[in-house]
């Protein structure tokens, strides 16, 4: 079996909105060859990140970039997994109250570090999220998911 680890900073309804459509899209019954697991950014461990086969990533834009809990993460995972978990299929989702494009590009520059492959258009939010918002959530974390099988 293979491992989805969702790593999210969720300090807002609209974020756990958006967070309960990835999850609901990667664990469709269609993919049940598919362990999901769910951590907050600040308990993601690099134990967790070897342990997963993808990753889908999820943070506010706070003040143009991405929050601090999800940064917080990928400095204390960086290094122990930067030669462990190349190519590795990511996505990412990302909300904010107006502009997300420093958030979006701070995780791409990570994860480009990482050599993580991106396997799924970033999903950027602005304002309440709204079904087609919820829909590409849920597209995400299904198409994550469904990389790994």
């Amino acid at each position: 079996m293979t491992r989805l680890l969702v790593v999210h900073h969720t300090a807002s309804p609209a974020l756990h909105t958006l967070l309960d459509a990835v999850r609901e899209g990667a664990s469709d019954p269609q993919l049940a060859d598919v362990e999901l697991v769910t951590r907050a950014a600040l308990a993601a461990t690099a134990i967790d990140v070897m342990d997963a086969d993808g990753y889908v990533l999820g943070t506010p834009a706070n003040l143009g970039y991405m929050s601090g809990a999800l940064k917080h993460f990928f400095d204390s995972i960086y290094y122990p997994c930067l030669e462990e978990t190349v190519g590795r299929p990511f996505g990412v989702y990302v909300h904010g109250n107006d502009d997300v494009t420093g958030a979006l590009r701070a995780v791409e520059v990570i994860t480009t570090g990482l050599r993580w492959r991106r396997v799924q258009a970033p999903v950027v939010v602005t304002g309440p999220p709204d079904q087609a918002a919820r829909d590409a959530c849920w597209e995400l974390g299904a198409a994550v998911a469904a990389s790994l099988l």
